[in-house]
């Protein structure tokens, strides 16, 4: 039976450390945090004094400052997510931020130093040291993918390359077609793929990040476990992890971007407010349509917001000055996203687990292999009385052999061949249970049994891991009490506040009170005003877009104006259609045009009259024509040896 309820997408947020370009610059911090209430507020710099610009205040679930460690943000933030992973639920966890605020080192970190490992790593200790304490009636498929998606193509990191297809199946949902995926026996096997994939990444160098990532990266994890209830029934719950680090939103202002890096970050850019728009569709609720399909990445992402999984943002921001609208923005962006209801339930059963697949052909394999050793004792039996049967025709042979005449020497021939097409036989037979048990040990060798030693070189990490976890449970519960005592003193401050003797102190108290009044008012305008200004911004940045796609489209539109004839125009405009489903144009047998016709064979060549050379023949002689015999032939010098032929017949009759 399957677990559902809702659930909301959970936020954290990670302020980094000032730079030392920052520092350099004479920049100085405009963030403070709480990181036990999950309080952070941003003031702004230039307007310090400004009691109409007072600094903003944002709440979320999860809040961790400059001083913050790799472990305790998995712990406290990605852990509950994973393990939701290994009971069966989809998981995301996305890095969302301006560039350069510690995206990738957030999700990534840096793999050669434990405590410096980001979510991600950590997740791999985390899933193969879960499975190494599981109870040995479970057995477990682990398998990975990883794919990027730049310039709104989708690409294989761990392929060729090549451009994929986004799909749509009622049974699956959403998927990229022919997206290779890789089977994984431990969490070094998950590193190496990640190396691998990463160096096929596209990274770009930008005056706010020398390495800063042009394409979203989306690192999926599959985590397929079954559990024996009896001999029989066994039941498979397939639980998905999507590590999404996304590229950072910039401006060209800032980032310098021109040329290619000005087109990636339009793209980029495009697809960053595609998911702020699916985001406020989302947390709106009156809107019937969610914008999913106007971006691949919102596309792929859609049972993370409003779907089938358990989700987690985490917000990075730059506590620097000069960053103040894009902490803003990004944290408005973040608080949004905490309004999103999920509705997760656990995979069981389903139609594309292939552990169940893998079993299923390990017991066939072993039923085979069964079937062959028995009858290769057979075999053994018969081999044994061929001999006896040999050495018996050889002594009568022997007894015979002055009596007997040639078709008895042909008789012992006969026999000899028939042992030894038995041998060759049983040779065969052996071979093939050699190959059988291969395969089975291939299959057996996929499937991970639970309570195996599966940690090696993340049994460290895993440790590492669980210490941290338990200083953080023994911290929360001081937390837990600490904040009921500031309840309980808040309560008794705010009891003894209304307790005023007379009306100087009753007047006194209504002051109060007003000015926290027209403190939030003032607020509250602020952040109307704040609100307006970005959306301001948006829409300069929307502007933009279009003005880039405008641009694209008038240049697409005179290469169409200058190459492609008005009939031949308009007769593909007769045959193309929309595919919603691949978000391309598609032309109506395009299988039988252009070079996807048949190439004529070599044959038909020979068939065409090949053209006498006659450039060195001459009825009459000068210079000039014993000059052009000793030069290179050409067509058009077989043209112009032609003509000069002509005249000299001409200039002959005439003489």
């Amino acid at each position: 039976m399957n677990e559902s309820g809702v659930d909301f997408v959970k936020v954290a947020v990670r302020v980094r450390p000032l730079s030392d370009s920052e520092q350099n610059a004479g920049h100085i911090c405009a963030v403070d945090t709480n990181e036990d209430l999950g309080i952070i507020e941003v003031k702004n710099a230039s307007n310090e004094n400004d009691v109409k610009d007072p600094p903003k205040t944002f709440m979320f679930d999860t809040v961790f400052g400059q001083q913050s460690k790799q472990v305790d943000v998995y712990n406290k933030a990605a852990r509950p997510v994973v393990e939701n992973v290994l009971q069966g639920y989809n998981g995301t966890i996305f890095a969302y931020g301006q560039t350069g605020t510690g995206k990738t080192y957030t999700m990534e970190g840096d793999r050669s130093v434990p405590e410096k490992r980001g979510i991600i790593p950590n997740s791999f200790a985390h899933i193969f040291g879960f499975i190494a304490k599981a109870e040995e009636n479970k057995t477990f498929l682990v398998r990975v993918s990883y794919l990027e998606i730049y310039n709104e193509e989708v690409r294989d990191l761990l392929g060729k390359g090549k451009k994929l297809d986004v799909r749509e199946r009622a049974d699956v949902g959403v998927y990229v077609k022919d997206l290779s995926t890789y089977v994984v026996h431990n969490a070094t096997d998950m590193e190496k793929i990640m190396t691998l994939g990463n160096k096929n990444r596209a990274v770009g160098s930008t005056n706010m990040n020398a390495h800063s990532s042009r394409s979203h990266a989306i690192f999926t994890i599959t985590v397929e476990c079954s559990e024996k209830t009896n001999e029989k029934l066994q039941h498979v719950r397939v639980g998905k992890l999507h590590l999404v680090d996304l590229a950072g939103s910039e401006r060209q202002s800032k980032t310098g971007a021109t040329g290619e890096r000005l087109k990636e970050a339009s793209k980029i850019n495009l697809s960053l407010s595609t998911l702020g728009n699916v985001i406020s569709a989302l947390v709106d609720g009156k809107s019937g349509h969610v914008p999913y399909r106007n971006s691949k990445l919102t596309r792929l992402l859609q049972d993370s917001l409003g779907g089938n999984a358990k989700t987690l943002m985490c917000a990075n921001i730059g506590p620097a000055d000069y960053n103040y609208d894009e902490t803003i923005s990004t944290l408005r962006y973040a608080s949004r996203a905490q309004k999103i209801r999920n509705c997760a339930r656990i995979n069981e059963d389903p139609k594309d687990a292939l552990l169940r697949q893998f079993q299923e052909e390990v017991e066939e394999l072993r039923r085979q292999l069964e079937e062959i050793e028995s009858s290769n004792e057979s075999e053994d039996d018969q081999h044994k009385s061929a001999e006896k049967v040999h050495l018996d025709i050889q002594a009568k042979f022997d007894e015979k052999l002055l009596e007997e005449n040639r078709t008895e020497e042909a008789e012992k021939e006969k026999a000899a061949e028939e042992l030894k097409k038995h041998e060759e036989e049983l040779n065969q037979a052996r071979a093939e249970a050699a190959l059988l048990k291969q395969k089975l040990a291939a299959l057996e060798k996929k499937i991970l049994i639970g309570g195996e030693n599966l940690l090696e070189k993340a049994e460290e990490q895993e440790k590492l891991l669980e210490a941290a976890r338990m200083e953080l449970e023994e911290r929360r519960s001081q937390e837990s009490i600490l904040r009921k005592q500031i309840q309980e003193k808040e309560a008794v401050r705010i009891d003894i506040e209304e307790k005023y003797s007379s009306l100087q102190e009753e007047a006194i108290v209504k002051g109060k009170k007003i000015k926290r009044a027209t403190r939030l008012l003032t607020e509250a305008k602020s952040e109307l005003e704040d609100m307006a200004n970005e959306h301001q911004r948006a829409v300069e940045v929307m502007l933009e877009n279009v003005r880039q796609l405008d641009r694209e489209l008038s240049l697409q539109n005179l290469l169409v104006d200058r190459l492609v004839p008005n009939k031949y125009l308009r007769l593909i405009e007769d045959n193309v259609m929309w595919n919603e489903e691949i978000g391309d144009w598609e032309l109506k047998g395009v299988a039988y045009a252009g070079n996807n016709i048949r190439k004529p064979s070599g044959r038909s060549d020979l068939k065409k009259k090949s053209v006498l050379d006659l450039s060195a023949i001459y009825l009459s002689y000068s210079e000039d024509c014993l000059t052009e015999s000793f030069r290179p032939t050409s067509a058009a010098r077989v043209r112009s040896s032609r003509a000069r032929t002509t005249n000299a017949r001409s200039a002959a009759r005439r003489k």
